[in-house]
């Protein structure tokens, strides 16, 4: 390989590689003082002229870009980052730790209705869907969490949920002391004593 191929390799990697347009003085930094930069870079700009990108002069630097007649086929849609309503991450947390869960089932364990679109928008996030019916009367559809749930969550399985003492330790859970009333599923109790 001769040595001007070698250095238009160097060229090309090196603004290939750079997160953004790199300066004359940038680039002459990785050769020597007799190697002509500027005719290196004419003349990769030229190599790079007629294909998807090119090579071109870009804020006092240069950088690759993507050819400009190509730059409209290429528009991608973006997605647009929604907050989920507080029911919604409830249902989620009720759907992850209970699974696989019926709507009345996540109505009970929450205490209030489920909302009419509360779970459309977790399906639409593609955290939760549907997996089979539970064998009851109305044969009611149960719910579990997604593959896509513990990717965008980082999870390896549902084992790594976090457990209650880890969450109250985050600060994401305020509870005080469980009662009697409540372990014995809130019935009161009465001193039996004399």
């Amino acid at each position: 390989m001769s040595e001007l191929a070698q250095q238009l390799r160097l060229l090309e990697a090196l603004l290939f590689a750079a997160p953004e347009p790199l300066s004359l003085e940038a680039v002459s930094g990785y050769f020597d003082e007799t190697t002509d930069v500027e005719g290196l870079l004419r003349e990769l700009s030229e190599s790079y002229a007629g294909r998807g990108v090119n090579l071109v002069r870009l804020a006092g630097g240069w950088t690759f870009r993507t050819a400009p007649d190509l730059a409209p086929k290429l528009r991608l849609q973006q997605k647009i980052t929604r907050k989920l309503s507080r029911a919604a991450v409830e249902t989620l947390a009720v759907i992850a730790y209970h699974q696989p869960v019926t709507r009345a089932e996540i109505e009970q364990i929450r205490g209030v209705a489920l909302g009419k679109g509360t779970l459309d928008t977790l399906m639409e996030a593609g955290w939760v869907g549907p997996k089979g019916r539970r064998a009851v009367p109305g044969r009611p559809l149960l719910w579990v969490t997604t593959r896509e749930f513990l990717v965008h969550f980082g999870l390896h399985s549902l084992n790594e949920l976090p457990g209650l003492d880890e969450l109250r330790a985050a600060g994401l859970l305020d509870l005080g002391p469980i009662t009697m009333a409540e372990r014995l599923g809130g019935v009161e109790t009465q001193d039996q004593g004399g």
